[in-house]
C-alpha cells in the first residue's frame, strides 16, 4: 500500500529562513507561489517574460530573471513548460547550484528522460498537484487542498522528504493527501494518462462520435450536444462518485447502453494500442520524438493543431456556445 502524507506529517518550519524561487509564473507557477506566500514562505519569482514579471510584481512578489531568482534561492521550483526546462536549467540555474541547495519540479519529464542532470550534492524532489493551477489556488483559499504526488530523486542533505512535504503543506496539498511515488512512475503514468485517456483518447472519441452522427444526417448542433457538451456532466459525476456512482445517477437506458456497448468501442485492439503507447513512453521514444519536434520548430505539432482547429465540431461549438446563456458566464 502506497504511503500517503497529511497535515501532521509536514512541518512548515523546515522552510523557515529559506528563500524559494518559483521559476515560471503561468498556471501552476502563479497559483503555487500565491499559496506559498500566504503560508508565510519567502518567495521570489523567476519570470520568463515581461508580462509575467509585471503580473508577479502586481501580485506583491519580488520578481527577477530566472538566473537572478535562482541565485537568490535555497530551493528552486522549476515550473516552465517541459520543452524549455533543459536549456533554462543549463543557462540560468546550474551556474548557481551549490552543495545543499535543492531543485524541485511538478512533473518529472526532464529528470526522468535525462534533459536535466543535477549535481550529486543537491536535493532533487517533486511535488505534483493532481489538478490545474487555478484549482490549487481556489481550494487553498477555501481551506481545502488538491491532492499531490511526492517523489525524491536525490537526498543529498538527508532532508529532501521533509522539504518536499513542507512545500506540499504550504500549497495546501497535505490537506487532501500526498501520495508517495517516484519520478519514473509519475512521468510515465502522467504521459500515458494524457495520451490515452484524458486528452488524446477523449478528444478523438468526441470527434469520432460527432463525425458519425453528422455523416448519418443528424444536425451538427445536436451531435455537438450529445458528443461534447454532455461530457462534462458525466465526468463531473465520475469525479464525485466514481464509475459505479455515475451509473447510479444516470437513467436505466443510459446505464444499459454503457455496460453493453462501451466494450465494443474499447476493444482488444484498442488495448493493444494502449500497450504500444505505454511501451513507447517507457522506452523513451516518445520523449525523443517530442524533443526533436521542438528542436525542429514543431512542424507536425503545428500542422495537426491547425487542422484540428478547423474541424466542423469547433465551428459548430463556437456557434452553439454563442447562442445560449449558459455559455456567456
Amino acid at each position: 500500500m502506497a504511503k500517503i502524507y497529511y497535515e501532521q506529517d509536514a512541518d512548515l518550519n523546515v522552510l523557515k529562513g529559506k528563500t524559494l524561487a518559483v521559476i515560471g509564473y503561468g498556471n501552476q507557477g502563479r497559483n503555487q507561489a500565491l499559496n506559498l506566500k500566504d503560508s508565510g514562505i519567502k518567495v521570489v519569482i523567476g519570470a520568463h517574460s515581461e508580462k509575467t514579471m509585471a503580473q508577479a510584481k502586481a501580485d506583491g512578489f519580488e520578481a527577477f530573471t530566472a538566473k537572478e531568482a535562482a541565485a537568490k534561492a535555497d530551493i528552486i521550483q522549476i515550473l516552465i513548460q517541459d520543452d524549455l526546462q533543459g536549456s533554462l536549467y543549463k543557462n540560468d540555474i546550474l551556474p548557481s547550484l551549490k552543495a545543499g541547495k535543492a531543485i524541485m519540479f511538478s512533473h518529472g519529464f526532464n529528470i526522468h528522460f535525462g534533459q536535466i542532470v543535477p549535481p550529486a550534492d543537491i536535493d532533487v524532489f517533486m511535488i505534483a498537484p493532481k489538478g490545474p493551477g487555478h484549482l490549487v489556488r481556489t481550494q487553498y483559499v477555501a481551506g481545502q487542498g488538491v491532492p499531490a504526488l511526492v517523489a525524491i530523486y536525490q537526498n543529498a542533505t538527508g532532508n529532501a522528504l521533509k522539504l518536499a512535504l513542507a512545500y506540499s503543506k504550504a500549497i495546501g496539498a497535505t490537506r487532501a493527501g500526498v501520495l508517495e511515488t517516484t519520478f519514473k512512475e509519475e512521468t510515465e503514468t502522467d504521459l500515458f494518462g494524457e495520451q490515452v485517456v484524458l486528452c488524446g483518447g477523449l478528444s478523438e472519441l468526441i470527434r469520432s462520435g460527432f463525425e458519425t452522427l453528422v455523416a448519418a444526417g443528424y444536425q451538427p448542433e445536436v451531435a455537438y450536444f450529445e458528443c461534447l457538451h454532455e461530457v462534462k456532466l458525466i465526468t463531473d459525476l465520475i469525479f464525485e462518485k466514481g464509475i459505479t456512482g455515475m451509473r447510479d445517477a444516470i437513467s436505466t437506458t443510459a446505464k444499459y447502453g454503457d455496460i453493453t456497448r462501451g466494450r465494443r468501442i474499447i476493444t482488444d485492439n484498442t488495448r493493444h494500442e494502449m500497450q504500444r503507447i505505454l511501451a513507447e513512453i517507457q522506452a523513451g521514444s516518445f520523449a525523443r520524438e517530442f524533443i526533436l519536434e521542438n528542436q525542429a520548430n514543431r512542424p507536425v505539432y503545428n500542422s495537426i493543431l491547425r487542422n484540428d482547429s478547423e474541424h466542423m465540431i469547433e465551428k459548430v461549438g463556437r456557434q452553439v456556445r454563442s447562442m445560449f446563456s449558459w455559455s456567456k458566464k
